[in-house]
């Protein structure tokens, strides 16, 4: 078996992945990255000799199980539209059978605080009821459950990392990144209401190396973890923050349920984020000290990522605008 193959990323091209990638480069070992689109990974990883570029079609066995082939170690990080929870069950079976199949040593997914539902407690450990009221919720419980029963069977050892919300450079799939440009392009920020409880975002630079201990540390496995972020805050705190870095005076536009109710008869996504709107009156704060007594875990202050965001983003704005007078 290659060196390459040893670690194999479904889901790669996502923010995590990318984090991971950095991770696994930083310790100089290679990988395998494993994505529906051959293009697309050539353009993301394709420059890195230690990156091995794999397609896969998650709806066929076979596809999934050559994807898998010649692999010690899997990580999950495969996506689905918010509209299409139903499959994260259907996947993550489909990927154990394959990963069992190819004789995959280890499996480790990375889950969200969705499957806890309702918080009970201030604080939430690994220990807590896993019992979502969401259908959401329930459907990443399921996946949950399929990886903790491999492991339970003996066929294959898995662990689970749990996220809270997340940010980072990059990163436009969160509640954040519209803060981070509406205060670049001086305009108002539309966010998810309420915006001044309590909340925790994880900055994904961070999220890779963490992946990459959790996956080498045998202690891991057979149970899952929590990451929690830099610190509870909330999510008006962070704009004003956001703001602040680029000399601006915050403007925010709250969306509360009721509203997004009727934009969600126009905005698919919109009506998605009804079901999920607990997280911001009820959110799951976690207790991660189970994972920092495992592992060594390093977090970014928000000041500190929240300055690196932004000047990552001034970058790529200044490099969009420049491809265009060097095609001409």
């Amino acid at each position: 078996m290659s060196k390459q193959g040893q670690v194999a990323l479904f889901g790669a091209s996502g923010s995590i992945g990318h984090s991971v990638v950095q991770a696994l480069r930083a310790q100089g070992r290679g990988y395998r990255v494993v994505g529906r689109s051959r293009s697309s990974l050539q353009r993301e990883f394709g420059a890195d000799p230690r990156a091995e570029l794999v397609t896969w079609n998650p709806d066929d066995p076979a596809s999934v199980r050559e994807a898998a082939r010649g692999v010690s170690t899997l990580i999950y990080m495969v996506g689905v539209p918010y509209t299409d929870f139903h499959l994260h069950p259907v996947l993550m079976r489909r990927t154990l059978d394959a990963a069992i199949a190819e004789g995959v040593e280890r499996l480790v997914m990375i889950s969200t605080v969705y499957p806890f539902g309702r918080p009970r407690t201030e604080r939430v450990t690994e220990d807590h009821p896993r019992e979502p009221h969401t259908f959401k919720g329930r459907m990443r419980k399921e996946q949950e459950d399929v990886v903790l029963e491999a492991w339970a069977s003996g066929a294959i050892q898995t662990t689970l990392l749990r996220l809270p919300d997340f940010y980072g450079p990059g990163v436009e799939r969160s509640f954040l990144y519209r803060a981070f440009r509406a205060a670049l392009d001086g305009k108002r920020a539309q966010l998810i209401g309420p915006i001044d409880t309590p909340h925790e975002f994880v900055y994904v630079p961070d999220v890779g190396p963490v992946v990459t201990a959790l996956m080498d540390e045998p202690r891991a496995y057979g149970q899952a973890w929590n990451l929690a972020g830099a610190g509870v805050t909330s999510q008006r705190e962070l704009v004003e923050r956001i703001y602040a870095e680029v000399g601006r005076r915050p403007k925010v536009m709250a969306l509360h349920r009721p509203l997004m109710r009727v934009l969600g008869l126009f905005d698919p996504m919109l009506r998605e984020f009804v079901e999920m709107d607990y997280l911001h009156t009820t959110p799951v704060i976690m207790d991660d000290s189970a994972l920092r007594g495992l592992i060594e875990v390093r977090k970014t202050p928000y000041a500190e990522g929240i300055r690196q965001t932004l000047e990552a983003m001034r970058a790529s704005d200044a490099a969009s605008h420049v491809r265009p007078a060097l095609a001409s």
